[in-house]
């Protein structure tokens, strides 16, 4: 298919922040869709965390900082919303990265008075450094522009159940869309925090692997259900984000993946996170999922533009309907990094590993985008999982080249490790298909 010449989504609240000329775009309108990705407790986009936030001189006057950080991310959300035609009650998914387990309860407290009783699929992740001093809590949400044919159906069967404190739907559908909650193996048991079925007995070393115990856990007795519930199957998945903190975790986690997966995959991107990293200390992984309704219209494309993907037998890309979900990304071939990025330790200081790295991935997801009909031009959503944020400004710099001019919708977080030696950035993407 051809490729569109230029975007065909909109930049909503769109800044260029001084230092570095970064163009960053709070949210993205893409027909239906409104994306807002990387919010901050700034109160300008432009000029770090934000006075009234931080209280430099009375941190402690009044409410706690963390829920100061909150009330200002929601504040700059209903802004982003309200510029692209949608209201809080119009979100159907939320993402949400934390520096400490602290500011978890106090952000709760503001998203519940906020959204009531309109809180949908979410997802909480600690994770070891976002992109400006001093901040604590990063959120991304999806929403949706009311019309005819695409109304929104929280799905909350009573088998399902949901800390009241967090008070989200486990699922949500919005057209021939599912969005389900972040999933990990807790128990129905008050006080118990895995259940028996999704770990190792008591007093054994071995008699099952960990990982593979809780993914299948999650897979059968949280995710089946709640996709059933509003109408779908684990065969109608389109997207799974996978959190993991351990490194060896990632290929047997794969393996249940595959044998799940194997003939029907979607695109999945496993992000590593710090240990502790979720609100069981013991767990291991947690899961978010997009599928597809049973009997919907738009059927799931398996996308193959010849690009290595970060896993054997990962696909590189789903398109179902408008939205292409590109799998997590990372510069590597048969051999590992790729050898424009291995830099040569007798010439340390000539070139830049992390720009070869980018420049190789956004060529690939070009490739990609083209393939699925649309162009990288169209992207909506950019997460960057960076093993220091210190590169990225460099990686930035990839951004400008492949796309000048254009404000990008970016969330960029500092994670413990990657999957494979020496890549110190790994991409997850999401893609507007012009219909």
């Amino acid at each position: 298919m051809a490729r569109p010449k230029i975007s065909t989504t909109e930049p909503l609240l769109p800044v260029i922040i001084a230092q570095g000329g970064i163009r960053f775009a709070p949210g993205i309108k893409a027909g239906r869709w409104v994306f807002a990705t990387g919010h901050k407790g700034t109160h300008d986009y432009v000029s770090g965390m934000a006075p009234q936030v931080l209280q430099s001189g009375l941190p402690h006057y009044d409410k706690p900082k963390h829920k100061r950080e909150a009330e200002q991310i929601f504040f700059n959300l209903e802004r982003v919303l309200q510029a692209g035609g949608a209201k809080f009650r119009d979100i159907v998914r939320l993402d949400q990265y934390y520096t400490t387990h602290r500011a978890v309860e106090p952000y709760h407290d503001v998203r519940r008075a906020k959204l009531g009783d309109h809180i949908p699929p979410s997802t909480s992740v600690l994770q070891k450094g976002l992109l400006l001093d001093r901040q604590e809590i990063e959120v991304q949400i999806i929403a949706v522009r009311p019309g005819p044919g695409f109304g929104i159906e929280h799905v909350r069967p009573k088998e399902i159940e949901v800390h009241p404190t967090s008070g989200y739907s486990p699922a949500l559908k919005a057209g021939n869309y599912v969005f389900v909650a972040g999933r990990l193996a807790d128990s129905k048991k008050f006080g118990q925090s895995i259940p028996p079925g999704a770990r190792l007995p008591q007093g054994y070393i071995w008699k099952g692997v960990p990982i593979k115990l809780e993914t299948e856990f999650i897979l059968r007795h949280k995710i089946e259900p709640a996709l059933r519930a509003a109408g779908s199957s684990l065969s109608n998945v389109l997207k799974f984000q996978v959190y993991l903190r351990d490194l060896e975790d990632f290929a047997p986690f794969n393996e249940i993946w595959a044998s799940y997966f194997g003939k029907q995959p979607p695109a999945t991107t496993l992000i590593p996170m710090p240990n502790p990293g979720l609100v069981m200390p013991e767990a291991r992984i947690e899961i978010n999922t997009i599928a597809l309704t049973d009997g919907a219209g738009s059927e799931k494309e398996v996308i193959d533009a010849g690009v290595m993907p970060a896993f054997k037998g990962y696909p590189q890309a789903v398109r179902s309907g408008d939205l292409l979900f590109l799998s997590g990304m990372l510069a590597i071939d048969g051999d590992g990094l790729v050898k424009p990025a291995r830099i040569d330790s007798a010439q340390p200081y000539f070139g830049s590993s992390i720009q070869e790295q980018m420049k190789y991935l956004l060529d690939n997801a070009e490739k990609v985008c083209r393939k699925a009909g649309t162009s990288l031009s169209n992207i909506v959503r950019i997460q960057q999982f960076h093993m220091d944020l210190k590169e990225f400004y460099q990686a930035y710099q990839v951004w400008e080249r492949h796309l000048p001019a254009q404000h990008l919708p970016f969330s960029a977080v500092e994670v413990p490790f990657l999957p494979h030696p020496n890549c110190s950035v790994m991409l997850d993407l999401w893609v507007y298909v012009p219909c």
